[in-house]
């Protein structure tokens, strides 16, 4: 992109301040700032105006998950169908770690947080020693891709390597980067964290299928017949990948999407649930969930809404690649966002002081038709890590993984 390119972009957008320190850059400066304008997609900054106003929810209805009875009754079944379709080489697992570990108050990547106490154990290291177990278990490797984000992107790759992919094999371990979105201002105005660069965050958690095919990997997929890929987050350290019972019992129900879910600790717990939007499954967030629909009972008498998500998805590709070919909605989420000011200064805002722009995993799952909601026991398969103290944190995760025999 030129210059003049550049200035009638961001004049259109009304951005024309990113190009105030132009002359002042180097050479190898000008070329990445102009680069990084070619690349960001400024439209989504009109949402920034009104961003209440957009996504209006519909009608939610209750979803029955699989519970862990039924489970437990074709628990054969199921783990035999599940293995098959791993020795089959039909799953792939995408761990989404384009995360920083700053709430941990960390400046590496999340993943390379340290939860031991007597040894190193590192948040990716137990990842893999989860999915080590289904290699030993099935016998088959299971081809791993690990999204992460420009920010964290070298950190991360380097750290696998050196400490050896924590034993898992390398050859199938493939790295990409999640695509960014720009962060602005509650006026709409571009955030820049440096003179020759915007602020930008990634796109959101639905972003990585997109990434993937950007990144050209949708080849692995069709040349080794990958026909379900289980994502899940970086920061449950229980979290169990391309589980044989998961997968199995997704594949036989014959559905779009499988999602492991636990049932909530309490009303009020801070996790979305899974439903039916529309007539379509969805989630619908801690936050709308009305006083009428906390209170609603299922013939059994148990909450209707009572099944919390953990972001653990199996999904069928074929699907996934019709998804892909429409438009999610976009979410304006308030954000912390560190910044360079006009003077220079590099500010470190400690209350939310803008927006970042996301499309989320629910609405992947909304645009399906059918999803199986699969029940797993909480304290065996949910310890996620999000603040250092407190509710799911560093320390109640060392408790659930002290509780399940896991050596710190």
């Amino acid at each position: 992109m030129t210059l003049e390119e550049a200035r009638k972009k961001l004049s259109a957008a009304g951005q024309e301040h990113v190009l105030d320190h132009y002359d002042e850059l180097t050479e190898n400066e000008k070329e990445m700032l102009l680069s990084q304008i070619e690349d960001t997609d400024l439209s989504v900054l009109q949402y920034a105006k009104n961003p209440n106003d957009i996504n209006p929810r519909g009608v939610f209805e209750p979803l029955a998950a699989m519970e862990l009875d039924e489970i437990d009754s074709r628990k054969k079944e199921f783990h035999d169908a599940g293995v098959q379709a791993i020795k089959d080489g039909k799953t792939a697992a995408v761990l989404l770690a384009g995360g920083m570990g700053t709430r941990l108050g960390s400046d590496n990547p999340k993943g390379m947080f340290n939860i031991g106490l007597t040894k190193d154990v590192f948040i990716f290291q137990r990842i893999i020693e989860n999915l080590l177990d289904v290699v030993k278990e099935t016998g088959t490797w299971i081809r791993l891709f690990v999204m992460t984000s420009e920010k964290n992107n070298d950190a991360t790759v380097a750290f696998f390597k050196e400490k050896n992919f924590f034993g898992y094999k390398e050859d199938k371990v493939v790295f990409f980067r999640q695509d960014m979105a720009p962060a602005c201002d509650r006026s709409g105005k571009l955030y820049m964290e440096e003179r020759y660069r915007i602020s930008t965050s990634p796109n959101g958690n639905a972003g990585w299928y997109s990434s993937m095919i950007k990144a050209g990997l949708d080849r692995i997929l069709k040349d080794e017949g990958i026909e379900w890929i289980n994502i899940f987050a970086v920061d449950n350290v229980l979290q169990r990948i391309c589980d044989p019972c998961f997968v199995g019992a997704t594949v036989l129900s014959k559905v779009s999407v499988g999602a492991k879910v636990v049932r909530k600790a309490d009303p009020d717990e801070k996790v979305g649930v899974i439903c039916l939007e529309d007539g379509r499954p969805s989630i619908v967030e801690y936050y709308d969930l009305s006083d009428e629909m906390k209170e609603a009972k299922n013939k059994k008498g148990d909450p209707a809404y009572n099944f919390g998500v953990i972001l653990n998805y199996l999904f069928h590709v074929p699907e996934l690649d019709e998804v892909v070919k429409g438009s999610l909605p976009l979410h304006v989420v308030e954000k912390k966002i560190p910044y360079m000011d006009e003077a220079g200064n590099h500010i470190k805002p400690d209350k939310p002081n803008g927006y970042k722009f996301e499309q989320l995993v629910l609405d992947m799952i909304h645009e399906l038709s059918t999803c199986l909601p699969y029940e797993v026991i909480r304290e065996k398969e949910f310890a996620p890590i999000k603040n250092p103290t407190g509710v799911d944190s560093v320390e109640s995760a060392r408790e659930l993984c002290k509780l399940n025999g896991i050596e710190l």
